[in-house]
């Protein structure tokens, strides 16, 4: 785990795990929550205001719902601990200068990686790579995998 400071708390919420759907529902979550904190990151629109548009539109199905939420709740709320873990991975890229999309699949995958944990970690990593591989920059899939990569093989999650 990332060092703590005083006040530090990682918090992840508990899950109903039969609650989850297919690994479609989970893309489909993934990318649902990667476009709510782009928006939020890029325009600062209120979030529920974000969600209900996006739950709305889309026609999502409760499953979605709950793994989209789970994971904007949950980088929100552990965002210090978070940026910290990819300042460590990344010293080179401080986390306000990566792009909008770099920076919230980070986010998201180490959540997902280091607190979450309801995907194998291969699987956690593959879904973010290809994300990035769909809406980031012409090489930051290569930059998401290698700092994943080093997250992963770090002590920083239980596999």
């Amino acid at each position: 785990m990332p060092s703590l400071h005083k006040g530090d708390t990682l918090l992840a919420k508990p899950i109903e795990t039969s609650r989850l759907g297919s690994a479609s529902d989970s893309r489909q979550a993934r990318t649902m929550a990667l476009k709510v904190l782009y928006e939020l990151d890029s325009v600062d629109h209120p979030l529920d205001q974000i969600k209900d548009r996006y739950f709305e539109d889309e026609g999502v199905s409760k499953e979605i719902v709950f793994i989209t939420v789970g994971l904007i709740e949950g980088v929100l709320e552990n965002k210090i601990i978070i940026d910290t873990t990819i300042s460590e991975f990344a010293p080179a890229w401080p986390v306000s200068q990566l792009g909008i999309i770099e920076r919230n699949v980070l986010r998201m995958a180490i959540y997902e990686l280091m607190l979450w944990q309801l995907s194998p970690p291969k699987v956690v990593i593959n879904e973010w790579v290809e994300l990035a591989k769909m809406y980031g920059g012409e090489s930051s899939f290569k930059f998401i995998n290698g700092v994943l990569g080093s997250v992963f093989e770090s002590d920083k999650i239980n596999t």
